[in-house]
């Protein structure tokens, strides 16, 4: 019987996971793309056709809504479905995926539309649910999260025995010439930028604990290969909850991320004119949200594609023991903004998002990775996901001291 798969959001990521799959149609069987604004999907769906030559069907979903995703589920059948909709709706569509018997993916975790968090916290509790659908959900197969932790679950697996610190670090070094905008969805952007942030060590005791930093507190200078240096920024990153379960004899975890000045500036202005807030004010009688208001005046990221230049740099920085001596590796992943838009018409936040999103599909229809629950990626074995890395249009390096 035919594969069928269903993507769920149109934006920069969607576009690339829908390419990528049609890339992999042996794979993916009958593809399906849905949003809330069906022309978006439309618009994906005749590029694909005209550059690629594979014919996607489209639909209208509106994901905050379960019995609406359910009639969709019901209607198509899909074996999977890949949800680069916005994190406020991840609870909805795994819902919805228990209803209907269907595998689960995403990109990143659950935020509450009102509450700049994000944790795993509420999708981790839909495990026994899965189990008794007798389905599976992964969760963060992006890069980071998601290929990051991938990262991490290699090394622990091919070059230590212990694990003790690890850095990831994420470079952007792309110019898209604006003097500000947002590489993915603005309101995910910002509020994570502006939160606190905060990373993981264990105490003199050996006690886990999470400490917590002011924004844009610690900063370390990093040299990233075919980049060079940059300022790069601690904050708090989802895959470090999942992996200070999951990595033997961590002692302290931390995520560091770029930002050029100019970002920085802009960004801490509106903070201090208070267009970042995320509760509703009143405006000549209206109710709006501030941080909702600023994303309709930015450039939608979808749109930077063309106009990126430069390149991108993720990777994890891990010390360790390996037969009773120290050890560093630095695993990493370079991609080039205007390289991945030749072939997607996305730039390289999407497309180093996407692709993973389509890999970690793609061995759950292959069956390579199986389970019954929700996961996070480290809990699989990384040797068939790195292998994919090297043929979908993300070649890593490996540099070890």
């Amino acid at each position: 019987m035919s594969k069928k798969t269903l993507i769920i959001g149109a934006g920069g990521v969607g576009n690339v996971v829908a390419f990528k799959c049609a890339m992999n149609a042996e794979t993916f069987g009958e593809i399906t793309l849905a949003s809330r604004t069906l022309s978006k999907c439309d618009t994906i769906a005749k590029n694909i056709k005209e550059k690629i030559g594979i014919e996607l069907k489209t639909a209208s979903v509106d994901a905050d809504k379960v019995p609406e995703l359910i009639e969709l589920f019901k209607s198509i059948k899909p074996n999977i479905v890949i949800n680069v909709a916005l994190p406020y709706q991840d609870l909805t569509i795994m819902d919805a995926c228990v209803a209907c018997g269907i595998d689960y993916l995403d990109t990143a975790n659950y935020e509450h539309p009102d509450t700049a968090k994000f944790e795993y916290k509420e999708q981790w509790a839909r495990d026994k649910a899965f189990k008794e659908a007798n389905i599976m959900g992964l969760l963060g197969s992006g890069f980071d999260p998601g290929v990051t932790n991938v990262f991490c679950a290699y090394a622990q697996k091919h070059y230590f025995d212990e694990i003790h610190t690890i850095d990831i670090l994420d470079c952007n070094a792309g110019d898209h010439g604006y003097p500000f905008a947002t590489n993915f969805n603005p309101e995910i952007n910002l509020r994570e930028v502006s939160a606190k942030g905060r990373y993981w060590q264990k105490d003199n005791n050996g006690q886990g604990k999470w400490i917590e930093t002011e924004p844009m507190e610690i900063m370390q200078v990093w040299d990233y290969p075919e980049i060079g240096k940059k300022d790069s920024y601690l904050l708090y990153h989802e895959e470090m909850e999942s992996l200070v379960k999951h990595i033997k004899g961590l002692k302290r975890i931390r995520f560091f991320m770029t930002f050029g000045q100019s970002y920085l500036t802009h960004m801490k202005c509106l903070e201090n004119v208070g267009m970042l807030g995320i509760k509703e004010i009143e405006h000549k009688g209206m109710k709006i949200v501030p941080m909702e208001f600023l994303a309709t005046l930015l450039p939608d990221p979808a749109s930077l594609g063309p106009r990126t230049k430069g390149k991108t740099n993720i990777g994890i920085y891990a010390k360790g023991i390996k037969d009773g001596e120290e050890k560093t590796v630095y695993i990493y992943q370079v991609s080039d903004h205007e390289q991945c838009y030749a072939e997607v018409l996305s730039q390289g936040v999407s497309y180093t998002t996407g692709v993973p999103a389509m890999i970690g599909a793609k061995l759950i229809v292959e069956e390579k990775w199986q389970g019954k629950g929700v996961f996070n990626m480290e809990e699989f074995d990384p040797d068939p996901f790195m292998n994919e890395l090297m043929v979908q249009g993300l070649p890593w390096k490996i540099q070890e001291s």
